[in-house]
């Protein structure tokens, strides 16, 4: 029986580059029947894998209308990847036999399956990644253009973004670390952003205290609350932001207001209610002051 190339891969880019043709057309001269297997992340749009399969099997498509293109979620076990893939040509093609293809550093070493692999040799010296790169910031005046960025955006899982906050307390825990930001002129709690460097949600309240307020000695981060932010940028939006309160101790240095804190000053808790109550706090922040007056305010 003649047995079918199936060429593994993700072609992930705008177009079949040099490379990914060459491997195509290399494998149709082994073979009469071929099949291209797509790998599929389980992230939706993500700066490595932006193109989701529909997209990816219309641009194959496009250039080699013959070939079968077959979607193969990926999967944390590359056992039961490979049984997957196995399963995926079996039902496709009852009784058939393969040899599967792919380039330097692609699925053969992950791979455990009962089929024949085979390693094909790069052509020319184009890569996917290399071209996502380098057109990431490149805008163009069209209609497919606009289409395609509304696309991506619709096709994406809705977002949660992760911020922390900061109760900083002294004077065994009656009085707090406030910050004022130009833009609203209103008090609130030192806090921002996670940023994926971050080790941790501790770690990162650590570093928004220190590029807000200064370099100051304080306790551990203890949790104390989270809640889902009425923040105005994204009142409107589907995606939203999360924060997570914690609190910690002030021990030692000088609060400094840095970053967007115009100004930083300390208040007793019963100050912090009397500035809730007259409307002088960041009404995005009620729930994270009001976490700390019911708390700690006797």
């Amino acid at each position: 029986m003649t047995k079918t190339g199936v060429v593994i891969a993700r072609f992930q880019s705008p177009y079949l580059h040099e490379g990914h043709q060459a491997l195509i057309t290399s494998v149709q001269q082994r073979h009469n029947q071929v099949v291209i297997v797509l790998g599929v992340s389980p992230v939706r749009g993500s700066r490595r894998n932006p193109l989701d399969f529909p997209t990816r099997e219309r641009m194959i498509k496009n250039e080699f209308p013959d070939i079968v293109v077959l979607p193969l979620s990926d999967h944390p076990l590359d056992t039961r990847w490979s049984q997957q893939l196995d399963a995926l040509l079996a039902s496709t093609f009852p009784g058939g036999q393969f040899v599967l293809y792919g380039s330097r550093d692609s699925f053969k070493a992950y791979y455990s399956g009962v089929h024949e692999t085979v390693e094909l040799p790069e052509t020319g010296r184009h890569n996917s990644t290399l071209i996502r790169e380098k057109i990431s910031d490149k805008v163009l005046d069209s209609r497919e253009f606009r289409t395609g960025i509304i696309y991506a955006y619709a096709n994406t899982y809705l977002k949660v973004y992760p911020t922390v906050d900061v109760a900083l307390f002294r004077n065994n825990r009656t009085e707090i670390l406030l910050g004022r930001k130009d833009i609203d002129n209103k008090w609130r709690v030192p806090g921002g952003f996670v940023d994926p460097t971050d080790a941790g949600y501790e770690e990162a309240a650590a570093r928004e205290l220190r590029e807000e307020c200064g370099r100051l000695e304080i306790s551990p981060m203890q949790y104390m609350a989270s809640f889902r932010m009425d923040d105005w940028r994204y009142r409107r939006e589907e995606d939203k932001i999360i924060t997570t309160l914690f609190a910690t101790d002030f021990l030692a240095g000088t609060p400094v207001g840095s970053d967007d804190i115009a100004e930083v000053a300390w208040f007793t808790l019963t100050d912090v209610a009397a500035l809730m109550a007259n409307g002088q706090t960041a009404p995005e922040h009620t729930p994270q002051l009001s976490a700390v007056l019911n708390t700690y305010l006797k």
